[in-house]
């Protein structure tokens, strides 16, 4: 009896010593490389403390600027004047813009009568030409403006600067520095006038004191960067001194604080690492003369192997997980000895729970292990496992087994249950066998059926909510059951459901759109028309008014006939009713004429065009007219929608049997994140509608490409835009 009694004590004091001993290395590993430091002064935490503290020296010491004075430094070169110059594009450009926005506005007051409204809009659509003319006439026009709105960003820039004051003003506190400028002989210091000297900073005043050299940057401020170069100009002067911490510094500071408590943690840390290294000698010592696992708990074996083997396993992984846990969060807990809230008679308990943990774990790995040995008794035991029991069931369950037939059984079963409910009622014996048989088979039986009514709920449920429209989640397909089938097919008309909504909204919004921009589109150039068309009725009009007006006339008329030319042709293109006249054509020819055609206009704008051709020709198969046109419509793009004195590329490569034709310009306009909106019928780069165009230009040229077997792309970034045709090479 002693013997055993021994054993287990041997055993449970094992497990306490292992357990003390990992969770005190484990604490080394863990903690072991922030405290391995002299002290808390000599930390990379500390240090970044420092180097805070330093940035804050510079930003409000050494880079002392007031903002009166910071305005006075402000100076306006030839680029900023430039930038500011062209900041929203050249001067026929912005002029344009202006134009464009106050065209609707004067319109509206010319059609309401409204004389003091017209005139006012066009004083001030003059007064900002007049402005911007200005810009671009004198630089001495301009320089006052970008010192105004360089004072602002200063002013900003001060203002956020102030936000880190209090942050300085604590590290002051707690700190004491002295530098000195190597070149001015300037002294920077926040010592006190008894402690003037530069010597009072030594080791016998001081708990911690560290030569520093100053950064000669302060704190980066996101957002104001240009700000802080143009005030705070990086410079090679040598700013050295010493920061330090004072001995006479307040015990409440947290710097101090935190430099006690390291102390103590570090005593902490190296007395439990020598008791663990101690503990875990004692466990090997113990495990050598005494056996690892006593054979009084053999007896409990006969009973552990009768669980499902599965479940043995389960059993040793959330012991083991648990073992683990409980290790870790003692091992934590060991540094926190010195914390007031440090309750040890709680990490008593968890070193306890933690031992009993890691027992249960060895006795099972140890059980575990034995079965383990008899492969033939484990595939046994495995396949007796609950897992595959119930994954061996469902599969039989539902196994080429039809509706009928199961309800079929279901019903036998129910009306079997009721004849010997029935029965019981005649001998008391036949209700022990009839519990037995409602607990054996009725209960599995009504289990299946309130599992496949809720999900036929479900299924009705989500029927009711397709009913009004709701689509929400899909339904969950498991099995291969009929009510399975069911909720797989309803999930896909689903589908079909929310995606012809999606097709409706889009179309709806498509055909909106379309109505909305022709309307815009024709009317325009129509009220043009009509409106001089009325002025030319008008008596004694002088011949040069005459002349004008049907200029207008004519160029209006013209415009419309272009926009109801390209609707009928970008409509016979949709529909499939056009004939293609294809031969042998040579792409490098056919590009370069399109470019004689422009060539007038190229030299006239401010673009500058860069063609990248190959040596050889490069002949496809294609309707030579209508790839002209293509070429036309997005060359005649570039002029109207590219930024003014920015390059355009044109290059025609061939890879893989395939010609490739790309355009690449740089966008004056905005560009939407979803480039297929420019394939859309009246879709323009420019969306106020100012410029001159269809709006068809993009849907007609990929018509054309598409009725060539070919692919029209465009690829956006951010505001540069990129057009890539492929043809098929013919040799």
């Amino acid at each position: 009896m002693d013997t055993k009694w021994k054993n287990k004590t041997i055993f449970v004091v094992w497990t306490i010593l292992f357990t003390f001993g990992i969770s005190g290395l484990l604490s080394l590993f863990t903690h072991g490389s922030y405290y391995a430091h002299q002290d808390y002064f000599h930390t990379p935490e500390f240090q970044s403390e420092l180097d805070q503290f330093a940035s804050y020296i510079t930003m409000f010491e050494i880079n002392s600027l007031t903002l009166e004075e910071a305005k006075k430094s402000i100076t306006v070169t030839d680029e900023d004047i430039k930038e500011h110059r062209y900041r929203y594009g050249g001067l026929s450009a912005q002029v344009a813009n202006i134009k464009a926005q106050y065209e609707d506005r004067i319109k509206g007051a010319l059609d309401s009568g409204n004389k003091e409204a017209e005139a006012a809009f066009l004083a001030e659509r003059d007064s900002k030409i007049d402005d911007i003319t200005k810009n671009f006439q004198s630089d001495e026009y301009v320089r006052p403006k970008v010192v105004k709105e360089k004072e602002k960003r200063m002013e900003d820039y001060y203002k956020v600067r102030e936000q880190y004051r209090a942050d300085y003003s604590r590290y002051k506190k707690a700190f004491r520095f002295y530098f000195e400028n190597s070149e001015t002989g300037e002294v920077y210091t926040n010592l006190s006038e008894d402690e003037a000297a530069k010597n009072k900073i030594n080791e016998k005043n001081m708990l911690f004191v560290t030569d520093y050299t100053l950064p000669n940057y302060s704190i980066s401020i996101t957002g104001y960067e240009e700000v802080i170069d143009s005030l705070f100009s990086k410079t090679t002067e040598e700013i050295v001194g010493q920061i330090a911490v004072p001995k006479a510094l307040s015990s409440s500071n947290s710097f101090m604080i935190t430099y006690k408590s390291y102390k103590q943690v570090q005593v902490i840390l190296l007395v439990s690492t020598l008791a663990s290294i101690i503990a875990l000698i004692l466990c090997f010592y113990l495990a050598k003369k005494s056996k690892f696992i006593p054979a009084e708990f053999e007896k409990w074996r006969h009973y552990y192997n009768k669980l499902p083997i599965d479940l043995r396993v389960l059993f040793v992984i959330l012991t083991s997980i648990g073992a683990i846990i409980s290790i870790y969060i003692v091992s934590t807990q060991i540094v926190y000895v010195i914390d007031i809230s440090y309750d040890a008679f709680e990490s008593c308990i968890l070193l306890i729970i933690s031992s009993c943990l890691w027992g249960l774990t060895f006795i099972q790995g140890k059980f575990l292990t034995s079965e383990a040995k008899d492969w033939k008794n484990a595939k046994k035991e495995w396949e007796e496992a609950i897992i595959n029991r119930a994954i061996h069931s469902l599969k039989e369950a539902f196994l080429n087994r039809r509706t009928g037939t199961q309800l079929f059984l279901v019903l036998i079963t129910v009306f079997g249950l009721g004849l010997a409910a029935t029965m019981s009622i005649f001998d008391p014996i036949f209700q022990f066998f009839y519990l037995i048989l409602l607990a054996i088979v009725g209960l599995p039986i009504l289990i299946i059926l309130v599992k496949n009514i809720g999900y036929f709920n479900r299924i009705l449920e989500k029927t009711n909510e397709l009913s009004v429209g709701n689509l929400g989640q899909d339904l969950p397909v498991s099995g291969k059951s009929v009510l399975a089938t069911l909720a797989g097919n309803i999930n896909i008309l689903k589908q079909g459901v929310k995606a012809s909504q999606s097709e409706q909204a889009k179309s709806e919004r498509l055909k909106t759109e379309l109505i909305t921009n022709v309307s815009h589109d024709l009317r325009t150039p129509l009220t043009s028309i009509i409106t001089y068309t009325e002025l030319l009725k008008t008596k004694d009009l002088s011949s040069e008014d005459k002349a004008a007006y049907l200029e207008i006339i004519d160029r209006k008329s013209k415009r419309l006939k272009v926009l109801i030319d390209d609707l009928f042709e970008v409509s016979k293109m949709a529909s499939g009713n056009i004939e293609l006249s294809k031969d042998k054509v040579d792409l490098v020819q056919l590009l370069q004429q399109t470019l004689a055609e422009h060539d007038n206009t190229i030299n006239d704008s401010s673009l500058q065009f860069r063609v990248t051709n190959t040596e050889k020709p490069v002949y496809s198969l294609v309707d030579g007219k209508k790839l002209w046109r293509v070429f036309d419509n997005l060359i005649g793009n570039i002029l109207k929608y590219s930024l003014e004195h920015s390059r355009v590329y044109i290059t025609i490569s061939t890879k893989n049997g395939q010609a490739m034709i790309t355009f690449k310009n740089v966008s004056k306009y905005e560009l939407s994140e979803n480039s297929d909106e420019l394939f859309e019928r009246f879709k323009r780069g420019d969306v106020s509608r100012h410029t001159e165009g269809s709006g068809l230009g993009l849907a007609i040229a990929k018509s054309i490409v598409d009725l060539h077997e070919g692919r029209l792309d465009i690829e956006t970034d951010g505001d540069l835009f990129k057009v890539c045709i492929s043809l098929t090479l013919e040799e």
